[in-house]
């Protein structure tokens, strides 16, 4: 098995490294390496975050979840694929023509504040940083599960492919890796549950209504089989989706707002075909693998099925869709934090692009070391959750209200990601107070779109100047709105 296994997690490693290196058109300027030129198809684009967005929680926790706790999991991966509808309806266009790089490019330009563009880069690095920890977390488990090797050797792994792809074109080499690999996991997978199901002769559908372990559940109410669980993690879900930097970050690599609609649609076409992969592997793994945990499930079934060679030539291949999985999610993570700190700290270019991809990748290895493995879907409900209490109220106020203040984005920002703060690490201590300690989205959020109200409210004086103009150009099509002016937060990468 260890010879299957890591040859399939060379295979997509290289592969990956050779796509992202040997790009036709070279990256030659800043918007190139930002936002890939604003030039990507929009079903290349769509692929592109359908593959970034399964990620390790997608591919190996929520079937691992099923599995174990029953039925009302498969809801996770709808609730998760439900938040591109609210940004197609909200967020997708308009942000798309304010011409910004990224969130907190967004964030001073909206609200003509460079202090709060500083603090919102420290919100984007937060939430990065759980993506990515959940991610070179998976790869740990993988090696250390299928082939005895130390974590590390995973997480180095992802870890320098990553890098290469990142540091080789920026978004644009990272594009073409993330959209190819898209179909890679969803053959692996699919072919590989389907062989899988085949070998089992139907026995899931008379096993799924068996009884399920209940267990505690994880942070961010991961793993609570309880309606008002179940509901508040679907909040969460939805309603973070739209502040995830690697996702947001997709807006702006189309040409204009009609093609950044067009590369929702195509991201939901193709998730709602990839959600059959979590249902499938938890109907599985809930009858032929037992006793493992969540993130093991999905990797234990082929052999469990067809010990020898087959069943390790299928583990090869979940091995090679996974680690697809796991360097998608953290390129697409590397590459969009790495651009927001890279604009917020120095002036915007290559060379400290490069420096910021190449610290934030250093910060999520030394979390990764320090911290004990998680389950997946706990790290990413978590990032879910405090972008729901932030980013959520700052797009959906700043694209719709013209009267939002910087004060009122920094108070919501405060109140809504400290008592997220506050709350989930709580719950970890042992402090409980019920379904909204371990999931307080429902709290939070609220919070955060009230205090950014009432603030701004009572700041009238702090409304920034030339805000029907920003309105009118977030909302009139490009031809009524204007000639594009792109803005990150420093002249020398604007555009005339």
């Amino acid at each position: 098995m260890t010879v299957a296994v890591l040859t399939g997690i060379a295979f997509v490693l290289v592969l990956g490294v050779m796509v992202g290196a040997a790009r036709p058109r070279r990256s030659s300027g800043v918007s190139d390496f930002y936002v890939a030129a604003r030039a990507v198809p929009p079903w290349w684009n769509g692929a592109a975050i359908s593959s970034e967005f399964t990620s390790a929680a997608a591919c190996l926790g929520a079937a691992g979840l099923i599995a174990t706790r029953g039925g009302p999991m498969v809801w996770y991966p709808v609730g998760a694929t439900a938040g591109f509808v609210v940004i197609l309806a909200l967020v997708v266009a308009p942000l798309r023509r304010s011409g910004t790089y990224t969130l907190p490019d967004f964030a001073e330009w909206r609200l003509g504040s460079a202090g709060l563009r500083r603090f919102t880069t420290c919100f984007v690095l937060v939430i990065g940083l759980a993506f990515m920890v959940a991610q070179l977390h998976a790869a740990g488990v993988v090696v250390r599960l299928l082939t005895g090797l130390p974590p590390w050797l995973g997480w180095a792994a992802v870890a320098a492919a990553a890098l290469v792809v990142a540091f080789a074109g920026g978004q644009g080499s990272l594009t073409s890796v993330q959209a190819s690999q898209f179909w890679l996991k969803l053959v692996a997978f699919v072919g590989v549950g389907v062989v899988c199901w085949w070998m089992g002769d139907g026995r899931p559908l008379t096993g799924f209504e068996a009884a399920y372990g209940a267990g505690a559940a994880g942070p961010a109410g991961a793993g609570d089989t309880s309606l008002p669980g179940v509901l508040t993690v679907l909040l969460a879900c939805a309603l973070g989706t739209m502040g995830l930097p690697h996702v947001i970050v997709r807006v702006y690599t189309n040409s204009d707002g009609h093609g950044a609609r067009r590369s929702i649609v195509a991201t939901q076409a193709m998730l709602a075909v990839f959600c059959v992969v979590p249902p499938l592997y938890g109907l599985l793994g809930h009858v032929h693998v037992s006793g493992a945990a969540p993130d093991e499930i999905v990797l234990l079934l082929p052999s469990r099925l067809a010990p020898g060679t087959l069943g390790d030539a299928l583990t090869g291949v979940l091995a090679a869709g996974a680690f697809a999985a796991f360097l998608a999610t953290t390129g697409g993570v590397l590459v969009a934090v790495g651009g927001a700190v890279s604009t917020c700290l120095t002036r915007a270019g290559v060379s400290s692009f490069r420096t910021a991809v190449g610290l934030v990748l250093l910060a999520s290895l030394v979390l990764t070391a320090v911290s004990t493995p998680q389950s997946s879907v706990a790290l990413v409900l978590v990032g879910f959750s405090l972008s729901a209490a932030t980013f959520c109220p700052l797009l959906v106020l700043g694209i719709w209200w013209r009267r939002l203040t910087d004060a009122g984005v920094a108070a919501g920002f405060a109140l809504g990601g400290g008592l997220t703060a506050v709350l989930v690490l709580g719950e970890r201590a042992g402090v409980k107070t019920g379904v909204l300690s371990a999931n307080p989205a429902p709290v939070a959020v609220p919070v955060a779109f009230a205090a950014m109200v009432l603030i701004s409210l009572v700041t009238p004086g702090r409304v920034p100047r030339g805000v029907g103009r920003m309105m009118a150009k977030m909302h009139l099509p490009e031809h009524l709105a204007g000639p594009p002016a792109y803005r990150s937060s420093h002249p020398s990468s604007r555009s005339p």
